[in-house]
């Protein structure tokens, strides 16, 4: 099974403020990440990742009236909290979705103290095949 485990993190220029931590902090914290991220990878586990940018770069696009692409600003104005990055597993169950998610929620923030980051862990559904 398939499982998307969205990293929300709250408002702000980077995720959980990162802009002002200092450069051992992100160290730490990408180190920790990129382990986590050998280890499934190494297990088979891990089907695909991303960061993504902050929502200041973000668009909401429409199709207008004549077909063409309507583009607007970012799309989180009244949102507390921003799709930050992902992980696409490949995994037996839904427990391991969550004990991954769990390693996740506990990578480094300031001082190595574990940010408990909220991870959202959606199970992934195929796609309507064409017959």
């Amino acid at each position: 099974m398939k499982y998307m485990l969205l990293i929300n993190v709250p408002r702000g220029t980077g995720a959980f403020q990162s802009d002002d931590w200092s450069a051992k902090d992100i160290e730490a914290h990408m180190a920790y990440l990129a382990q986590l991220n050998g280890e499934l990878k190494r297990g088979g586990e891990l089907a695909g990742l991303e960061a993504l940018a902050p929502p200041v770069k973000a668009r909401i696009v429409r199709v207008s009236d004549d077909g063409k692409p309507l583009v607007t600003d970012g799309p989180f104005a009244e949102a507390k909290e921003f799709l930050a990055g992902y992980w696409i597993v490949e995994v037996p169950s839904a427990k391991r979705a969550f004990e991954i998610a769990a390693k996740a929620s506990a990578a480094p923030g300031p001082g190595g103290t574990p940010l408990l980051m909220p991870i959202e862990v959606r199970e992934v559904r195929d796609a309507p095949r064409d017959t």
